[in-house]
This record gives C-alpha cells, structure tokens and sequence, in this order.
C-alpha cells in the first residue's frame, strides 16, 4: 500500500513511544483515524502526533482500553465503539485498515477479530520501536512491497466463507448466498474477484428461477456463465467443469419456457413441480409447496388438452367438450367475470377421460383414493382450514402428481448443488 493509493480509514494501535504511529500516518496519509491506547497515553497522541504531521487526517478519535494487556478488555472496548464509530464517519466495509505495529498481544488480537468485517488489509511492520520518525518512515517504505509486511484477512477465510455461501445457496436462501459471494468479491484480494462476482451472478440467476422469474432469470444465468466460464480460466476450485455442465443444461431448460410463444407452456407445469419438489426435500414451506404442487396438477391437464385436443380449460367452448358435460359446464363453470366456461381442476380430469385421453382416466379411476389427499389439502392452512400439512401427506400427493401426470423425475429441472 502506497501514499498513492487513498487510506479513508485507519485504525492504529499506539503506546508510549509514537514513533512508528506517526510514520505510518505520514505514509498512509488517511482521511480518519482511530488511535487504540490505554487512556495515560492520550497526551502522547495530542502532544505529539499532531505537531509531526503535515497534513493532518480530516477526523480522528480514540478508543481506550483499560488494560492493553488483556484480550477481553481490548475485545470489549472495540466492540463497543468501533462500530458506532465506522458508521458514523460512513467507513464502509473494506475501507478501514488496521495497523497492529505498536500493539500488544491482546491489543492485536483484538483488533483484528472486531475490525475484521470492515477491513481488508492488516500492517506488522517489523523493527518496533524505531530509532526516528525519519527511520520508520524508510524502513516502512521498503518493507510495504513485501508480503510479510501486510495481509488480508479475507484471503485465508475466503474458502470456508465460499463454502458458507454455497450451504446458504443449496439449502434455498438464494440473497444471503448472493450476498456471501458480493463480500468475497469486494473482500479478497488477487484475481478471483470475477469468480466470486460470477459465482453471486449465477446465485441471483437461481433466486430469480425460484420466484418464477423465468426471463430474468434466463438473462441473469446466461451472464453468470460467461463471467464464470472466463473467471475460471485465471483459476478457481476443482470441479467447474461439472458445475457448468449443469448450469447450461438449467439454461436451455429456462430458454425453453422463455422462447416458447403458445398459450400453454409444457415446461412451466415441469418447474412448478420441481419447484414444490425442492421445499418437500427440505420439509420447508409446505403449505406452499402443497397449494403449487395442486397448480402444478391442473398445469399438466391444461397442457393436455391444449396440445392434445385444442381446448383451453379457461375459455371453453361447449362444442369442444364430450356431450355429456356441456350440460353440467353450462351450468356450473360460468365465469361471471368475463363470461367464459372455465373448468376447474377436477372436471378437466373429468374432459380428459371424457375424451379417452389415459391421464384423464388415471384420474376418474382412482379418485377414491385420492379423495383424502385433496382434502388433507383443502383442508391445510393454505387451503381453507386451519391445520398445517403434514410432511407425509406432502410426498403422497407429490408422488400422485408424478403418477398421474407420467412425468419422470428425471424431467424436472434441477438445482445445482455448489461444491466449489
């Protein structure tokens, strides 16, 4: 770190001998400084730090310990004020750096546990105390170019952040993954910043994907593979190749809903599955899972007759239906609203046997079986009762869908699992 690149924040650690602190301000040049000392040093630091400075920071203020020594005292210090503080001067996470030079044991270690999220560069110069200003001044100069001189903490933490962004993303929490890889991205240092700023575009991809969001989504994931496809040529961690495999079989899956221009979309009664397939296995939202797993039944004999037999269940013409349920589609399905035959869920199972169509008759075949599995349904909080589903009554009625529609489970989309 040069005078030439900007310090906004600086957070230094000083006792009696001021040499080094004064040194490494000169040479930082910071808007704003936090100096932490035990509080018999503060003369030292206004007596004279100040007059050895050409310029001086724009803010500075202090933190005390009451005991340098002391690990928790340090801790409880920081803790309580450095926050506060960051905030108030709008020090951002990443811009405050931390000079450990003059610090005791418990005042380092402090110092870098409470200022590591809002850092992303720690100093050690060696030779404390220096004879002169002038001295330090030369040896921090020459030792800045040097590894052992400064490091960031992010660097080593960065894969076992990476692996916490990856559980958050495979268990579903798509933002906290997005904003897990965001804060590597900003964080580390070296070449992988583009890695990791692929790795949160292809998590938004899929957050997207999960609210239904199947354009967005599409555009969003097919960014996020070109930036991981050159991120990874600079490095990354094994397994890419497979992970994009995956992320381009998902991309055609989603190209395929988002360019298909009928009425009826195969794809989305395949996803809406996957969908409530995805909260099942992690027994999670249920009752949502449930209510989408219903829609997605309905989609699979929408497509149906649409592609088999041209009828749309929301504006039926009688002419279209079997005799037999003119009379009865006359009567009941009416919409008021806009004055439409609408069939509900049951009698488009009912048009499609009506029809010979083998879906439609797997239906009227085992309704009786099936009649308790809607109405533990009906009768869920999202239904119109007041007991939640319950997991086992879940996986009967996913299990029936898959039986009715004849779809595979190997037709469903499926989230990748991030390994990397």
């Amino acid at each position: 770190m040069s005078a030439h690149i900007p310090t906004k924040a600086l957070l230094l650690a000083i006792q009696s001998d001021p040499t080094s602190a004064i040194a490494i301000v000169r040479h930082l040049n910071p808007d704003m400084v936090c100096f932490f000392l035990h509080e018999s040093h503060k003369e030292v630091v206004e007596s004279q730090i100040p007059p050895a400075l050409s310029r001086m920071p724009q803010r500075w203020d202090w933190i005390f310990t009451p005991s340098p020594e002391s690990f928790s005292a340090c801790q409880k210090a920081l803790a309580q004020g450095l926050g506060p503080l960051l905030t108030i001067w709008k020090v951002t996470p990443g811009e405050l750096v931390i000079d450990i030079t003059s610090a005791t044991v418990g005042m380092a270690s402090a110092m870098v546990l409470t200022g590591f999220p809002f850092s992303t560069k720690v100093l050690l110069f060696p030779g404390h105390p220096f004879p002169s200003v002038d001295q330090a001044i030369e040896a921090i100069t020459k030792v800045l170019s040097q590894s052992e001189a400064s490091a960031n903490p992010w660097d080593e933490e960065a894969t076992r952040l990476r692996h916490e962004a990856c559980y958050h993303f495979n268990h579903g929490s798509y933002d906290a993954a997005v904003k897990g890889f965001h804060t590597l991205e900003h964080r580390i240092s070296g070449g992988l910043k583009p890695f990791y700023r692929a790795l949160a575009d292809v998590a938004q991809a899929y957050g997207l994907w999960d609210q239904l969001l199947y354009r967005t989504a599409w555009e969003k994931l097919k960014g996020g593979i070109k930036a991981l496809e050159l991120a990874s040529v600079w490095g990354g961690p094994p397994g890419m190749d497979r992970l994009l495999h995956l992320l381009k079989g998902n991309l055609t899956f989603l190209e395929r809903i988002v360019l298909d221009s009928k009425d009826i979309k195969p794809g989305v009664s395949l996803d809406l599955l996957a969908w409530a397939k995805r909260r099942g296995d992690r027994v999670r939202d249920l009752e949502a899972a449930t209510h989408v797993l219903l829609r997605a039944l309905e989609a699979f004999a929408q497509s149906r007759l649409f592609t088999q037999y041209h009828l749309k269940s929301w504006d039926v013409s009688l002419e279209q239906l079997p005799e037999d349920l003119r009379d009865t589609c006359r009567r009941q399905f009416l919409n008021e609203i806009d004055g439409k035959y609408r069939l509900p869920l049951q009698a488009q199972f009912q048009a499609l046997a009506a029809l010979g169509d083998p879906m439609g008759e797997r239906f009227v075949t085992d309704w009786s079986k099936m009649k308790s599995l809607f109405d533990a349904a009906d009768h869920a909080l999202l239904g119109y009762g007041f007991e939640p589903i319950k997991p086992e009554r879940f996986h009967q009625l996913y299990e029936l869908v898959i039986k009715l529609s004849g779809v595979a489970p190997t037709d469903l989309p499926e989230f990748p699992t991030l390994n990397v």
